[in-house]
């Protein structure tokens, strides 16, 4: 068994395709674009790469590749939290504790030479891509969002790391939920005590609310779990990689009196029109993608933000609100993902929109030693 650190393009395609042979006959999986993998793991195309020190490793047996695995160093990340923390990500694995084992500790001794004191994972390159899945494997996979067999929990634990943090998700059916008229009603009265106006995102201005949402994430999560200030390229890289799926009327901004204080982003499951292309856009999958985009029926809360002077106020309730409002006569399914399982406030205002927790994410932790001599 070898443990190889990939330094070549045959090395890198070896590293991107062992997922299709894992979980290829698996009904629930569907294929990443293998055009948007290769990008990921090219550093001329990833700003995380271009920043982060890192290393991809693969684990081979003779000719067969068994395991995966990135592993990086987030200098502003570990600035903005005074840590000197390691992370390790794209994690795949045959069911072997043997293999697990020699390829995370090789992951622990890059860190720990590079003068980290712990590693978590898994936290992946790709925008909000974090954790194992240890409850819900009855689902299908989800765009920017974990995929794994259960086992993969006990071959982390199994080399010594413990939970970090557990990121829940929630979903409902829009049709099955009847907004009470109290809530409605609750909705006017915030409008008017904060003089708001909830309108959409203006695609012929989309550099400027790309840089409105920016500053109202980095302000609104400012100080939670796991989470650094993201910068204006990071920020424009994902509105490129994002602009030709998204529903504008699914982007809301809130203003108070003209001042943006509050946004929400609902993505398509892009996944659900994916899955019979086998991760090739040509010679006719791109065709068949863009035919399926409008008739997409899954839905995701992706991200939400309100401003601190605004917090608890039921600004988020008005937000989920509004895009119930907008999805009611259509029959889809919505989730509601990544919230803090100590979160309360987020899950409460969930919870009275009829969402039910379907999924949870877990991300590890661990200590490492100092390197030797």
């Amino acid at each position: 068994m070898q443990i190889i650190p990939v330094h070549t393009p045959k090395l890198l395609r070896q590293f991107i395709t062992l997922p299709y042979q894992i979980y290829g006959e698996n009904p629930l999986w569907t294929p990443p674009l293998r055009l948007e993998q290769k990008k990921m793991f090219t550093r001329s195309k990833n700003i995380v790469l271009q920043k982060c020190p890192h290393q991809l490793y693969i684990v081979k047996q003779d000719d067969t590749c068994l395991a995966r695995a990135a592993v990086y160093i987030d200098d502003h990340y570990n600035d903005y939290w005074q840590e000197e923390t390691g992370f390790f990500g794209s994690f795949e694995c045959v069911y072997d504790d043997r293999v697990a084992k020699a390829l995370l500790a090789t992951c622990e001794k890059w860190l720990s030479e590079h003068g980290c004191k712990s590693i978590r994972g898994p936290i992946n390159f790709e925008s909000q891509n974090w954790g194992f899945v240890c409850d819900g494997f009855n689902f299908s996979s989800r765009i920017m969002a974990p995929f794994n067999p259960p086992y993969y929990n006990d071959l982390v634990v199994n080399c010594g790391f413990v939970k970090a943090k557990d990121l829940d998700v929630y979903g409902a059916h829009v049709a099955d939920y009847e907004i009470p008229e109290r809530f409605k009603r609750h909705k006017e009265r915030l409008i008017q005590k904060y003089h708001l106006t909830v309108r959409s995102i203006r695609m012929n201005k989309l550099v400027d609310d790309v840089r409105i949402i920016l500053d109202l994430n980095n302000r609104s999560v400012a100080g939670n779990w796991g989470v650094a200030p993201v910068s204006l390229d990071e920020a424009e890289k994902i509105a490129r990689d994002l602009k030709t799926i998204v529903r504008p009327d699914l982007i809301l901004i809130i203003e108070a009196q003209g001042e943006p204080i509050a946004f929400l982003i609902v993505l398509p499951e892009i996944y659900t029109a994916m899955k019979d292309l086998k991760g090739r856009l040509f010679p006719f999958g791109l065709l068949r993608l863009m035919t399926r985009l409008k008739k997409i029926s899954e839905f995701r809360f992706w991200a939400l933000g309100v401003v601190p002077e605004y917090q608890r106020r039921g600004i988020d309730s008005l937000l989920y609100l509004t895009i119930y409002e907008i999805l009611h006569k259509q029959d889809v399914y919505v989730e509601a993902n990544y919230i803090l399982e100590d979160n309360f406030a987020m899950k409460d205002a969930v919870l009275k929109l009829g969402m039910q927790k379907v999924r949870t994410y877990r991300v590890y932790e661990k200590q490492i030693s100092a390197p030797e001599g």
